[in-house]
């Protein structure tokens, strides 16, 4: 059996003197979709921060296709096959949209995905390639931070807050490109706060607490225990 994509065993970091992961561990393997879910400030985006190097490990082990990449720079992790989607978006401001899809581009592990590509998952962008980032929409932002992310041709791909403070309609147009993605097979960890949409798309769900794993299984089991999101994840 092949290695998993990204494997956390045992990691903790934080800020300064302030711990804020204690001894996460969890997986994703090729060609699945897994949540990283937990109400407010329960350590989700400081993981992602430390899986891709933003944020030192204290202690630990981040391994990448098998790979232990603990410590290692982001742009090492990124050349290592993960596309990153932050949260807030952090699109080039200075370039226009074109600019900022080509800026990353990288033949990466041949995934095959080019600008017409993205444009054809998100006409939009087409229509605006010639906008600098600030001029499109906070929908539109989103979009061409999946589509930059892509254009890495990354093995995995992951979202910080992938709908947050968009309009319903672009929501809507967000999940329908990453349950596209999924079709084709590209493995995807998502954090979000729309659970309905997140049970529609993922295989597995893992559950934060305090800055620990307390939960991870599938979306049957979330649905056959309704307990669960009473008990992890509304405030």
């Amino acid at each position: 059996m092949s290695a998993p994509l990204i494997a956390l065993e045992g990691v903790e970091a934080g800020y300064g003197p302030a711990q804020v992961l204690f001894g996460v561990s969890f997986a994703v393997n090729a060609g699945e979709v897994v949540t990283l879910m937990g109400r407010n400030g329960m350590g989700k985006s400081t993981t992602l921060r430390t899986l891709f190097g933003l944020l030192p490990a204290r202690a630990g082990r981040i391994l990448i296709n098998g790979a232990d990449l603990t410590g290692a720079p982001p742009h090492r992790i990124a050349s290592a096959g993960l596309g990153y989607v932050p949260e807030g978006r952090q699109i080039f401001p200075r370039l226009t949209v074109e600019e900022n899809l080509v800026a990353t581009a990288s033949p990466g592990r041949g995934h095959g995905w080019t600008l017409a590509r993205v444009y054809a998952l998100f006409p939009r962008l087409e229509e605006r390639r010639r906008n600098m980032g600030p001029e499109l929409s906070g929908g539109e932002q989103q979009m061409l931070a999946i589509g930059r992310a892509l254009m890495t041709n990354p093995d995995l791909l992951v979202l910080d807050e992938a709908t947050e403070g968009l309009a319903p309609v672009i929501r809507a147009d967000i999940w329908t490109a990453l349950a596209a993605l999924r079709a084709e097979g590209l493995a995807i960890l998502v954090v979000d706060k729309n659970l309905e949409a997140l049970l529609r798309l993922a295989d597995r769900h893992v559950v934060m607490e305090a800055g620990r794993v307390t939960w991870t299984g599938s979306t049957a089991e979330v649905q056959a225990d309704p307990s669960l999101i009473t008990r992890y994840l509304e405030v």
